[in-house]
């Protein structure tokens, strides 16, 4: 009988709490634990399989060592690598995830050479930043299988939007329904054309909801969902519950190959005039061979020029990792 594996790789602020997760879903079986610090790894994985003997835990194994954890996973979640970090003079500063780029692109490239000697199966969920860039090159430097390693891309941003519009209005977010496009980052954008509730277009809430405060703008949506996120990263130094449960929720869809739409970071393959250029955020249907179909959704002159604009900066990102189509493999 198969039985569900988890492995994840680092286990720092957001790794933790994707294991943390995972133990509770109850869809896994094992889980691993990989650090480039063993101790942590090690202690993680001690503490959560202790939970275990707990009365509303799973009997689930946890385990902690290097790679060859990899050869029988399912789902590969990759937290590794140093995050930002808070400015303390300057409780309201909004630091660039690209400034992670020079480090961050050799830690990639280390796990996915870790991952790819023991599996070319598993699904690859990325979460390190800058993630768009990121997931470019673990998808297409390691010869890796088109649409089984992809990114958490704008899940959280998406998440974030669908609050926004919540509060403005005063309804619960799981009524809403729209997602952010483009990078994972400061030019993220809202695609405000597609949101709704019940049906009812954004354009035309106000006929039905009476608005808290303007958020008619698209300008305006996008930067308070921009600075949704420095909001958490400024209050505690990190964020890491809202994304570690949007690859959670991403690695659910995969096991119980539930066909979800969600905004996955991956490579375009010919959507808005780009083919294997850059990687970003667009809805994708999700199950469980990873991205089964991207969803080129149509954009209005705002969304873009916006996605243009965060095209564009993505790939300034991709030229300082040294990554592009001349490094893929076919």
């Amino acid at each position: 009988m198969h039985t569900n594996k988890l492995v994840v790789v680092g286990a720092g602020h957001v790794g933790s709490y994707v294991l943390a997760d995972a133990m509770k879903i109850g869809l896994f079986a094992e889980i691993g634990v990989i650090d480039i610090l063993g101790n942590v790894a090690f202690g993680e994985a001690l503490d959560q399989a202790q939970a275990t003997a707990l009365p509303y835990m799973s009997n689930i194994k946890v385990t902690s060592g290097g790679y060859e954890q990899c050869a029988d996973a399912d789902v590969i979640v990759v937290a590794a690598g140093p995050s930002v970090i808070r400015d303390p003079e300057n409780p309201k500063a909004e630091p660039d995830r690209t400034l992670l780029t020079t480090t961050n692109c050799k830690v990639i490239r280390e796990v996915m050479a870790g991952i790819v000697k023991h599996t070319t199966e598993a699904i690859v969920i990325l979460i390190t930043n800058p993630l768009d860039t990121m997931v470019y090159i673990a998808e297409n430097e390691f010869g890796y299988p088109r649409g089984r390693v992809f990114g958490t891309g704008t899940m959280l941003d998406s998440a974030r939007l669908r609050k926004v519009v919540a509060d403005a209005y005063g309804i619960d977010p799981k009524s809403v329904t729209g997602f952010m496009m483009g990078e994972h980052g400061s030019t993220a954008f809202p695609v405000l054309s597609h949101v709704n509730v019940a049906g009812i277009p954004f354009a035309e809430l106000d006929r039905h909801f009476e608005a808290l405060g303007d958020i008619r703008s698209p300008e305006t949506v996008k930067a308070r969902v921009i600075s949704a996120a420095y909001d958490v990263f400024n209050g505690k130094g990190w964020t890491n519950a809202g994304v570690a449960q949007s690859a959670v929720t991403m690695a659910r869809a995969v096991l119980l190959d539930e066909r979800s739409v969600f905004p996955a970071c991956t490579t375009l393959r010919g959507q808005y005039g780009h083919d294997g250029d850059v990687a970003l955020s667009m809805p994708c249907l999700l199950g469980r061979d990873g991205i089964v179909k991207q969803l080129p959704v149509a954009l209005n002159a705002w969304e873009a020029e916006k996605l243009a604009e965060s095209i564009a900066f993505i790939q300034a990102t991709m030229r300082d990792a040294g990554t592009g189509p001349d490094k893929a493999v076919a």
